[in-house]
């Protein structure tokens, strides 16, 4: 396990707890009251951080090494039920994108999203996360395929952003995020978006228009990240912090600002300490809202949307 600058206390005293049971294993010292002792410091030590975390320490757990990524919620929520889809039949197949169909239960639905690498050899094929025009154009090909047979879209975000190298932009990143945005305001088929590690920017708007928008606790989504928001602010990385601070990019302050429908709550430490249980709150929380959205006809489905996205920034003085 690997911890973040602000778990090293937790981290102390877990190897304190390890000591504690080697000691009482190896000898015939009744080390019980001091292991209680320790952890019941523990676990209060771990309420302390986790439920006073910054803005800035939400986005460092949002990036966590271990944190499960799209394949591990898609395989751990569909099984062998799901079958990847490839290529935008225009150029190629972009790895950092994936999407397919999967089963939960009797249910077929769409799932589409970023995928990162978790060492050096897969985060260079799956490009860091960061998509091409062609992720994006096989995405939209994916919604229509699962709007003709009308299976719902299940998109999960996590991204440092769409890739900005000048290929993408040679081949219209631009245009295909906002026609993928045009796109899936009109879907006649209910499309539920989760953010499961980062939301940034354009990236993640490209497949992130939903009748239901979730966030994971200790994720978070925004125009910008931190760092990059603090060098064209300040002109240096020092104040991210700050920028984490004020760009008000955590599920709570989403929530707060009524861009995100709910948040769905994470273990505590994050979703990698305990990934079965994050994985049954994510798989309960698609098939929650897809009961909700299922009876809708396709014409209110979309009008209900259209009308979602036009009430954010309305500001009543």
């Amino acid at each position: 396990m690997e911890y973040l600058e602000f778990e090293l206390p937790i981290k102390e005293l877990e190897d304190q707890l390890q000591k504690c049971k080697v000691i009482g294993d190896e000898s015939e010292v009744d080390v019980t009251e001091t292991c209680k002792q320790i952890e019941k410091k523990l676990a209060a030590t771990q309420k302390d951080i986790y439920k006073n975390m910054t803005p800035w320490q939400r986005v460092q757990l949002s990036r966590h090494p271990d944190r499960p990524y799209t394949l591990d919620h898609i395989k751990a929520i569909c099984g062998d039920s799901f079958l990847e889809l490839h290529g935008d039949r225009s150029f190629k197949d972009d790895k950092a994108m994936i999407g397919g169909l999967g089963k939960i239960g009797d249910q077929s639905f769409m799932f589409i999203g970023q995928q990162k690498g978790f060492n050096t050899k897969t985060r260079q094929y799956r490009n860091f996360g960061m998509a091409n025009p062609e992720g994006y154009r096989k995405a939209l090909r994916l919604m229509k395929s699962a709007e003709k047979f009308g299976i719902p879209v299940v998109t999960l975000l996590d991204t440092p952003g769409a890739y900005p190298g000048l290929e993408a932009e040679e081949r219209g990143q631009g245009e295909a995020i906002a026609r993928n945005i045009l796109e899936m305001t009109r879907l006649k088929v209910p499309v539920i978006t989760i953010v499961i590690g980062e939301g940034a920017s354009g990236g993640a708007l490209g497949i992130g228009v939903g009748d239901r928008v979730l966030m994971l606790e200790n994720t978070w989504y925004s125009v910008i990240s931190p760092e990059s928001c603090s060098s064209i602010l300040w002109r240096s990385w020092e104040y991210k912090e700050q920028a984490a601070e004020a760009l008000k990019l955590t599920a709570s302050d989403m929530k707060k600002l009524k861009l995100v429908d709910s948040i769905i709550k994470e273990p505590l430490g994050g979703a990698h300490r305990d990934r079965e249980k994050t994985f049954k709150s994510v798989s309960d929380a698609i098939v929650k809202n897809y009961e909700e959205l299922k009876n809708l006809s396709p014409k209110d489905l979309v009008s209900q949307r259209m009308e979602k996205y036009a009430q954010m920034g309305v500001y009543k003085g």
